[in-house]
Formats: structure tokens, C-alpha cells, sequence
């Protein structure tokens, strides 16, 4: 396969092999208000002596508050289980006479255990990270017939749990939403050798080629070569063969055409030439054929010698480089006026989960039909398949996680370690161009005043930065920065003439900044960050603003209400234009792609229709009317922007 043609349906599109099997469906479900499954051993693997208090049937992945789910109880429950039955056969296919069986789960919020054949085989805490069984040794010998059992804990009261817009109180209020409690991303399996990769990623050097790093699964009694091939279409790039003692490698790929300053272009990512490199990578015994390079042509995803098994990937990169410099976001080393949405990704019948790859490539392609390249999915961590798709179609990401809501100790520990587990997760797509681990001071509410709450807003940026160096990090989104790579700034004024007074010129925005900021938090925390500012160091941003209601009800929320589709029009485009004509704006993001649930705020209504002309919406967010436009009309004040 060539991973970057899939149709979108494989749960991790960076790395993909051919064999795989989903679970998604229709599982057993109970709720365990009394916390009593696993005394009563709920978990119990016999498929003859099923136990437990699975009364009810699921959908899975959508959660139980979901309607997709075919229960869609909103009411809280902390506890919940899910079983399923699974032939033999699924889980180890004919064709896979050794090796080891894994199921993956992309997400369960928030703290999971799960068994197989009533063997305990994971645990994992982070509900927006994706974790691994490998259910080898726990499959009942001689059985056609497995049963896999997944316990889930979400608290909707312990608010030092990340949760994002995940609303702690019982109903929905303001901005927040209903809850999601276990299961929310895909479920599937895959036969493996002993022998696997666990982990690849890609750095990219747009001006010389690109570095992989390759995690192995095991200890290497004897070194191993990895066979890395590149390709655009059927033009390779680049192949190279490395030795390997360690299951950790890192492997440096030039690429020739790069050398060339002027071709090289044409290989380059961008919002309007999202070229996408395949890669194979193969870990073979030395001794063994060279094979990387028939991959595409064979099926090669296991290729056995007498000694061991080794292992093939299909993946996919992207040659670009993101980063601020001159008061500008640079894309490529060009600058690039970011034009963005927000985009909740909470959907009516499916609240954090989607109904599959049809509706994220959709949501890519309106947002960019819209007039917008760049897209702030808000407060959560977006199922891989959407970034398969902004990768694909070309549309930039600000990757952001689901805040907690107090400050401690705990919330610190979990916070942080999901936070790393998903930059290591996302960092290899294109898309994603920013980091933004905390919003508004979510988790850091007296960060104002208390040293240590600003230093856990620094420290965990500079750790995004240690862990990714190849991207701009916002130390926290919105205002009271202490060390953020762009200055973001929340401005939800419903008068465009007060846009016009704070960032028509420099004399306007210095008294934002000496100020208590427009939404009444204070831009700036620290005089460096205040420095980088002045030294275009890190560029301003207006990251939230607009908040237009067309014709909202009394229990609606939103920031300015318009009562005719003239008049929501009219105010609009005015604000946008504004933003545009700014000399000190280097791009937005508006509020919002859709309304979603009480918050009508979207561009679209929640069933997707266009409160506007979606010709009329691009106009107004590129400045673009009959081929004229403005500043910001198009991706990039460089050619091979975005």
C-alpha cells in the first residue's frame, strides 16, 4: 500500500500494515455505579461462563452518551464495561501461523484495564491517548472463541483529570459539552512478528532530507538492518540500508533532489501543494534479501527467514519546516498569513467521536472551501484519521489537548504525561504546525500571581519544545503568556471599531499590552516574553474572536448576537477585514466552524448547512472578491507559503 492513498479507514494512517482487523461494533455494555465489577470478577473469560452486568448493548467507539451509541445516557457514570466475543481467526488470521496478537485501542477516557480470556493484559491512564494489549499469552489454548473485557473509570467530579470541554457539572453549561466516558476511538487488532516496530517518526529538513526514528520491540540479541525507502508517486527520492544493535535508531536520509533550490520546491508540503512522501520501512536479518524496495509492488508487510521474522511499514511524510521569525508565523522559511477556524470536533449524534472517515475528510474540505488554511481544534486530541487528512488536502493544525481544571500535584502528573504521549503521537504529521498545551489558563487560574503555576506553564513549553524542536509552542493561549512562541490573543469584541483601536497600529496594541487585555486577563506575564514580542520573536495573533450568533435562542450561548443573515453578514466581514488590515496581525482564528450543542457561535449550523453562501464565507475570510483582495487573501506574502 501506499500509505499516503489509503482511503482513511486505517486508525493509525503514519504507520500502516496490510493485516489488520477492526472491532469496532456492537459490543456488551453495563454500568457499574457501585464499583463492584471487579469483585464479582466482571472480567471472567470463559465464553461459556460469561459473568457480569452487562445488561445492554453498545456501539463502539461512539460513547454511551452518544445517541450513535445506541444508548445515549447522559447522566453520570463513573464506571463502565464493555465485552466482546471474538473468533479465534480475527485475532490470529490463517496466514499468521507465529507472532504476537495486538489490540490497539486509539482512546478510552480516562483510566482503563483490559482482559482477555479473564487475563489481565493493559492498563492505561489518558483519555485522549491511544495504548496497546498484546493478548499473545493470554488467548485460552484450543479456544475458537475469545472474549476481551475493557473497564473504564471517568470521574466526572475529579476535575484534575484532562477533560477538555467535557462539562463537570450534570448538564451542559456555557461553552462546555456532555461527557465521554470510555470507548471513543477505533478498536482493532493486528497479527505482528516477535520482532516489530513500535514507534516511527519523522523529522524533515525541507532544504536536505529528513530523519527517522525507529522504536523496535524488543532487545536485539544480534544487530538487524532497516531498509528505508522514499517516494513521490513512482519517482524514488531515496533508499538507504542501516545496521541496528539497539532497538532505538535514528537514521539521517538525504534526499538529491533537494539540492537543487529551485526543483526542490515542488517536493515541498504547503496548504496548497500538500505533496506527500511514502515511505516503507523494513527490518530484515542482515543475512536476507534487501526487500524495501519490491514493497509496493509485493506484499512484503511480513517477510520470514529461518531465524526470525521482520517486520514492514507503510507511512507517509511531509518536507516542510514551521516556525515564527520577523513578526511572522513562516512556513517553509516564507511568511504565511495563517487564516484558521476553530473546530470544537463535537458532533450531534457522536459528541467527541465521528461516524468515520467520510465526515473527517468532509470537515477538512469545508474548512478549506471556507476560505481557511489553517484550522485550532479545540480542547481535545483529534482522532489520527483527521490529520490524515489535513495532511492529504493540505490544511494547517494547532495541535492542542483537553485541560484539567484545577492546579496540583495530580493534575500536573497527568496532564504532562498525556500531553508528551501526544506530541509523540502527532509529531510525524505535516499538518500540525503549533503546540498548545494550555487555553485561557484552564488548570493555571491564578497564574497571574503564582510563581508556580507560571513555572509549570514554562516548563511545560520548554519540554514540548525539548521533546519537538521543529515547531512554535504557545506557553498558554490567550493571554497571560510566559514563554509562548506566538501571542495569541483571545479578543471577542462585537464592534470592529475597537479591532481597529487595539491592533490598527503599534500605539493601539502598546496599550493592550500595558493593559488588562481585551478580555480582562493580561496578555503578557513576563517582560521577556513582552521582549520577544518587540523583537518579532513571536508574532501576535488575534487566536479567538468573532463568536457571531445568527438569530440566537435565550439558552444559546455565544458573544455577539445578529438577528438577519444581512446583518450577520455585514458584521462578519467587517471584523475579519479589520484583522486583515493590521500591520501587527500575522493571522486568526475564528470562533467557530460549527455550532455545537447550547455554543451557536459556527459558521455552519450543527447539521452542517452554511449560515451564508460558502462562496460568501470565503470571500469574507480571504478579503477575495471577483480575483481582489487584500493582506491575508492568500496562504502565504511568499511562494511557497501556505
Amino acid at each position: 500500500m501506499r500509505a499516503s492513498e489509503q482511503e482513511g479507514t486505517y486508525p493509525r494512517p503514519l504507520m500502516c500494515r496490510e493485516q489488520w482487523n477492526s472491532l469496532d461494533g456492537t459490543w456488551d455494555f453495563g454500568y457499574d455505579d457501585a464499583d463492584a465489577g471487579e469483585r464479582e470478577s466482571w472480567f471472567s473469560g470463559h465464553a461459556g461462563h460469561l459473568a457480569g452486568g452487562f445488561d445492554r448493548e453498545i456501539t463502539v467507539p461512539f460513547p454511551p452518551e452518544a445517541p450513535a451509541s445506541g444508548i445515549g445516557e447522559t447522566a453520570p457514570h463513573p464506571i463502565v464495561w464493555y465485552r466482546r466475543r471474538i473468533a479465534h481467526e480475527t485475532l490470529v488470521p490463517a496466514a499468521s501461523s507465529s507472532g504476537r496478537t495486538l489490540i490497539h485501542f486509539g482512546a478510552v477516557d480516562h483510566r482503563a484495564r483490559v482482559w482477555l480470556d479473564g487475563r489481565l493484559v493493559a492498563e492505561h491512564v489518558g483519555g485522549q491517548t491511544p495504548f496497546t494489549a498484546d493478548v499473545t499469552d493470554a488467548m485460552r489454548p484450543g479456544a475458537t472463541e475469545h472474549v476481551l473485557v475493557v473497564r473504564a473509570e471517568d470521574d466526572p467530579a475529579d476535575l484534575s483529570v484532562p477533560r477538555g470541554k467535557q462539562d463537570w457539572q450534570e448538564r451542559p453549561h456555557a461553552v462546555w459539552y456532555e461527557r465521554t466516558t470510555g470507548i471513543w476511538q477505533s478498536v482493532w487488532t493486528e497479527t505482528v512478528p516477535d520482532q516489530h516496530i513500535t514507534d516511527l517518526a519523522w523529522i524533515p529538513d525541507p532544504q536536505r532530507g529528513v530523519v527517522a526514528e525507529l522504536v523496535l520491540a524488543r532487545p536485539l540479541p544480534r544487530p538487524l538492518t532497516v531498509d528505508i525507502v522514499l517516494r513521490v508517486g513512482d519517482r524514488v527520492l531515496a533508499e538507504t540500508s542501516t545496521v541496528t544493535t539497539g532497538r532505538r535508531t535514528r537514521i539521517d536520509i538525504a534526499i538529491p533532489a533537494l539540492r537543487n533550490g529551485i526543483d526542490r520546491e515542488a517536493l515541498w508540503w504547503s496548504p496548497e501543494s500538500p505533496t506527500l512522501v511514502d515511505a516503507r520501512v523494513t527490518v530484515r536479518d542482515p543475512g536476507t534479501p534487501e526487500c524495501a524496495d519490491t514493497a509496493h509492488t509485493t506484499d512484503t508487510a511480513h517477510t520470514t527467514d529461518t531465524a526470525h521474522t521482520t517486520d514492514s511499514v507503510d507511512s507517509y511524510l511531509g518536507l516542510r519546516s514551521a516556525g515564527v521569525g520577523g513578526g511572522a508565523f513562516l512556513l517553509n522559511d516564507r511568511p504565511c498569513y495563517v487564516r484558521s477556524v476553530l473546530n470544537q470536533g463535537y458532533r450531534p449524534r457522536t459528541l467527541l467521536a465521528n461516524s468515520g472517515t467520510a465526515e473527517l475528510r468532509r470537515e477538512v474540505e469545508l474548512i478549506k472551501e471556507m476560505g481557511f488554511n489553517a484550522v485550532r481544534v479545540h480542547q481535545k486530541a483529534e482522532d489520527p484519521r483527521f490529520l490524515y487528512w489535513a495532511d492529504r488536502l493540505g490544511l494547517l493544525v494547532w495541535g492542542e489537548t483537553g485541560a484539567a481544571y484545577e492546579f496540583g500535584t495530580d493534575a500536573v502528573e497527568l496532564l504532562t504525561r498525556e500531553w508528551l504521549d501526544l506530541v509523540r503521537r502527532d509529531r510525524s504529521h505535516p499538518s500540525i504546525v503549533t503546540w498548545v498545551p494550555f487555553n485561557e489558563s484552564w488548570g493555571l487560574s491564578d497564574i497571574a500571581h503564582d510563581p508556580a503555576q507560571q513555572q509549570y506553564s514554562t516548563a511545560l513549553a520548554a519540554l514540548t519544545r525539548a521533546l519537538d524542536p521543529t515547531r512554535p509552542v504557545l506557553s498558554n493561549e490567550g493571554w497571560e503568556h510566559t514563554d509562548s512562541d506566538i501571542l495569541g490573543v483571545h479578543d471577542y469584541a462585537g464592534d470592529a471599531a475597537l479591532l481597529k483601536e487595539r491592533y490598527g497600529d503599534a500605539k493601539g496594541f502598546a496599550a493592550v499590552l500595558a493593559g488588562g487585555g481585551p478580555q480582562g486577563r493580561v496578555v503578557s506575564l513576563s517582560e521577556r516574553q513582552t521582549e520577544r514580542f518587540a523583537a518579532g520573536e513571536a508574532p501576535l495573533m488575534i487566536t479567538e474572536f468573532g463568536g457571531l450568533s445568527l438569530a440566537g435562542g435565550d439558552d444559546d450561548f455565544f458573544y455577539t448576537q445578529t438577528s438577519s443573515g444581512t446583518q450577520y453578514a455585514e458584521l462578519l466581514g467587517a471584523l475579519f477585514g479589520e484583522l486583515r488590515k493590521s500591520p501587527l496581525v500575522a493571522g486568526f482564528c475564528y470562533t467557530q466552524f460549527m455550532d455545537t450543542a447550547q455554543e451557536t457561535n459556527g459558521l455552519l449550523f450543527p447539521d452542517g448547512t452554511p449560515k451564508l453562501p460558502l462562496e460568501t464565507i470565503r470571500g469574507i475570510v480571504t478579503g477575495v472578491v471577483d480575483g481582489e483582495g487584500t493582506k491575508g487573501a492568500t496562504g502565504a506574502e511568499g511562494a511557497a507559503g501556505g
